[in-house]
């Protein structure tokens, strides 16, 4: 053994895909830190949740599912307090979540590199607390999800654009645009959100998007949309595709909100613009909108640059992944990956993943 520390399975997230992980693996009486380490990034508990901007609130996003075993804590999203920041219950529910089952996560704890070492697999983490250290493991879950990874497309200009660019990652508040002219870029939830909190606070708000938005104004149309979405996905991740955005394949609900948004006519998406100027966008037809910032919700890709050096990536530019499992490296699960990137994939995916782990043990 090369690393610091040995230990049969080291999980990479404590997010809902690799809490979930943790917890059938606490079912099938393994103890954390003797036989399963969860790192974690975050300075704190909530996974991604974390970093979510302040106004967003449980009620005006996407349904978070209650982690496995949530309810011997007494604590459900279904009934928790909607005026407080989605951020703030997330994370401390998670927080009880952790103590309860005794998951041990390491944090703040960044995976820089996962290689294979012999039979054994060589985890490489830095932190500013326990400083850098390698892991010998020999499986490891993947839960990094996508959070670490925002997708910007190019568009030509882009770099001399004067004003101010963000991405949701990076989204603080609408104060932060306060009188300006903002162009808002993308086709999900993130986008709409973004365009209901900047109305009355931006001088001019533009909204753009690559494609059409489907709204989904039945609940039975969007679970067959959903439905559909998940499937691509899988048939995705199997083949080791990129994966396709969720919201292309299943649409956006319309909430009571967002109808009234729209009836507004806040949420009229025009098509993409065709460059960027340093003091504003230019369209196909050749006119000018003037802008003083832009927020790209464009979405994110899966985080799998530390999985380098393992070679999983297939010439079709993702990687091949069946039941949450690598088809290339049999010791490499993924959590959250593809089918299973919404929370309720997340918590069945813990449950098929933490099964065969068991098998293979």
């Amino acid at each position: 053994m090369t690393g610091n520390v040995s230990v049969p399975i080291v999980i990479i997230g404590a997010g809902q895909a690799g809490l979930s992980v943790g917890f059938y693996l606490r079912r099938f009486e393994l103890v954390a830190g003797r036989d399963f380490i969860i790192f974690d990034r975050g300075p704190g508990t909530g996974g991604a949740w974390q970093h979510r901007w302040q106004a967003l609130h449980l009620g005006s996003a996407h349904r978070v599912n209650d982690l496995p075993g949530m309810k011997e804590l007494g604590l459900s999203f279904d009934t928790a307090d909607h005026t407080v920041p989605a951020r703030d219950v997330v994370s401390d529910y998670y927080r009880d979540y952790e103590q309860h089952y005794e998951l041990n996560v390491v944090r703040p704890v960044t995976v820089t590199s996962v290689a294979p070492m012999q039979s054994d697999l060589v985890v490489a983490t830095s932190s500013p607390v326990f400083g850098d250290q390698k892991t010998d493991a020999r499986m490891i879950v993947n839960a990094t999800g996508t959070w670490g990874a925002p997708f910007v497309p190019h568009y030509p200009g882009a770099r001399t654009f004067e004003g101010t660019q963000v991405h949701t990652a990076n989204y603080v508040s609408s104060e932060a645009f306060a009188g300006q002219r903002v162009v808002v870029v993308g086709g999900g939830t993130s986008a709409i959100g973004f365009l209901l909190e900047l109305e009355g606070v931006a001088s001019d708000l533009t909204w753009v998007a690559r494609r059409p938005i489907d709204f989904s104004h039945t609940d039975e149309l969007a679970e067959v949309t959903a439905v559909a979405a998940v499937m691509s996905q899988d048939r995705a991740a199997r083949a080791g595709k990129a994966l396709p955005s969720i919201v292309s394949g299943a649409g956006v609900p319309v909430t009571r909100r967002i109808a009234a948004g729209i009836d507004r006519g806040v949420l009229v998406a025009r098509p993409m613009f065709s460059s960027i100027e340093p003091t504003g966008v230019r369209w196909s037809d050749g006119t000018f909108t003037e802008a003083d910032a832009i927020v790209w919700a464009s979405g994110f890709r899966p985080e799998l640059r530390h999985l380098a050096p393992l070679k999983l990536r297939e010439k079709a530019g993702g990687v091949s992944v069946g039941s949450g499992v690598s088809w290339t490296d049999p010791r490499i699960f993924f959590a959250g990956y593809g089918p299973q990137a919404s929370t309720v994939g997340a918590n069945r995916a813990g449950r098929i993943i933490a099964r065969q782990i068991m098998a293979r043990l």
